[in-house]
């Protein structure tokens, strides 16, 4: 059932609150020591939330659009009160004092936070295995890792350990994982929903999204958390749409393109068979279907590599032991402070970005690196707007790969970056996109992924519900 029917049954009495949230605290009880998917979870704060909502509801006040409803917050989005570590040693033990924009939203729509999902630390990674908490497991497969950098978002959905959660994505941290974990998971436009409160990695491709088991709950959930917000300047003033009235979009008028250069040596037969038959419905339908090229695509991950590691250098370099965090017990100045604490806080994969965009944004190599992968972008962004003048969506596999297992490319970085090749051209160009299951493989799943242009993603969303295959 819909967490839109399961607000409505606990507005008219028809289903208990409390035994709906007892069932989610049930199975993290029973689930998380194995799956790691939580870092942070309090029971005496979550029942603190729902006798307030029962407070609010004998008062006979209006209840929200999210009453009741347990979500799980990534953990480099702040909410007051709690610790947001953005599972780093680093951050440890960091109280927030304020909430993010998406919580203040969440919270006005009488959602309750459930807890705080582990993560890659500071949101790099694809595997979730860089947590200064340990890894997660796929609960699909514990031998398998759940995709990154918002494993513990996707794991805990798919669990069961939560109805719907919060991630964010920054070259494809909620679709990778929603793929892996065999859920759904949606990277909205940029400055669709504001990043007031995200622990910042790449300020120019960061966003928040949803991640769900159900593509009208990630459409539900979108609804509440989009729009304006002042308080982000890279927020858009754009109208947020009713995306959960799916009906609204007459899916077999939409002409949909599939890019040829997502179709290459080197991936997966069951993952390119789990799309293609997935393709071959939709032409059953009477859709149009026709290839397309996106001719810069080979040039994403790279580009991808600087400019993100570009800006993570320059966002992290306020972790230094001053202000607050870590800092190391054992130094002898200021500057030997910065160094021991943060080499004794950041794990190794932090570093590695750290160093690499330092040293693409120093003197001499600026103009070589840094200004070069921007001209590229930009490049990127002009393929698909050419494509949108013909074409309403975008179809392509999700990863190259299903779910591999733990520890299997965590001393291969450069393997590991290429799990995003497919998610990567999306996310520099800032456009809308979404992962849907495209049915079991073994005891896993197939994806898809649903590319839209700027601000459609309503067509995304009314696609995907038509794709979703769990079987």
């Amino acid at each position: 059932m819909s967490i839109k029917r399961d607000v409505e049954k606990f507005k008219n009495g028809e289903m208990s609150l409390e035994e709906y949230v007892k069932s989610y605290i049930d199975n993290i009880k029973q689930k998380n020591r194995d799956i790691n998917a939580l870092i942070f979870f309090d029971e005496d704060y979550v029942y603190s939330q729902i006798e307030k909502l029962k407070e609010k509801q004998n008062r006979g006040e209006k209840l929200g659009k999210l009453f009741g409803i347990p979500i799980v917050i990534k953990d480099n989005i702040n909410v007051f009160g709690l610790k947001t570590t953005c599972a780093s040693k680093i951050l440890a033990n960091y109280e927030s004092i304020y909430d993010a924009t998406v919580i203040e939203k969440i919270k006005a729509e009488d959602g309750i936070i459930l807890a705080k999902a582990n993560m890659d630390e500071f949101a790099m990674g694809s595997s979730n295995e860089t947590s200064y908490f340990g890894p997660v497991k796929n609960p699909l497969d514990l031998e398998r890792v759940p995709g990154g950098s918002s494993g513990g978002s996707a794991a805990a959905v798919s669990s069961g350990m939560a109805p719907i959660a919060l991630g964010s994505d920054t070259g494809g941290s909620i679709r990778q994982p929603a793929a892996f974990c065999g859920v759904i998971g949606l990277k909205p436009t940029y400055g669709r929903v504001s990043r007031y409160g995200l622990v910042a990695f790449g300020s120019s491709l960061d966003q928040i999204g949803p991640i769900a088991d159900d593509v009208e709950d990630a459409a539900y959930l979108l609804e509440v958390i989009a729009g304006y917000d002042p308080k982000d300047s890279t927020s858009i003033e754009k109208e947020v749409e009713s995306y959960s009235n799916l009906e609204d979009i007459d899916v077999k008028s939409l002409k949909v393109g599939v890019p040829k250069e997502y179709f290459i040596d080197g991936v997966d037969k069951e993952v390119i068979d789990a799309v293609n038959e997935r393709i071959e419905y939709l032409k059953s339908l009477g859709i149009e279907v026709k290839e397309i090229s996106l001719p810069h695509t080979e040039y994403a991950v790279a580009t991808y590599y600087i400019i993100a590691t570009a800006e993570a250098s320059s966002n992290l370099a306020r972790y230094d032991g001053v202000k607050y965090g870590y800092r190391s017990q054992n130094y002898t100045s200021l500057i030997d402070m910065y160094k021991k604490t943060r080499d004794e806080g950041f794990g190794a994969e932090v570093k590695r970005r750290i160093m690499l965009g330092t040293y693409v944004l120093s003197a001499g190599y600026y103009d070589a690196y840094y200004l070069k992968g921007q001209k590229v972008r930009t490049l990127i962004i002009e393929d698909f707007k050419k494509v949108f003048e013909d074409v309403d969506l975008i179809i392509t596999p999700v990863s190259p790969s299903l779910p591999f297992k733990l520890g299997e490319k965590l001393d291969d970085p450069l393997q590991m970056y290429l799990s995003d090749m497919f998610t990567i051209p999306a996310s520099l160009a800032g456009l809308p996109a979404i992962s849907v299951r495209a049915g079991k493989i073994g005891n896993l799943y197939g994806a898809v992924q649903i590319i839209g242009n700027y601000f459609e993603e309503k067509k995304v969303l009314a696609l995907a519900k038509l794709l979703d295959k769990r079987d």
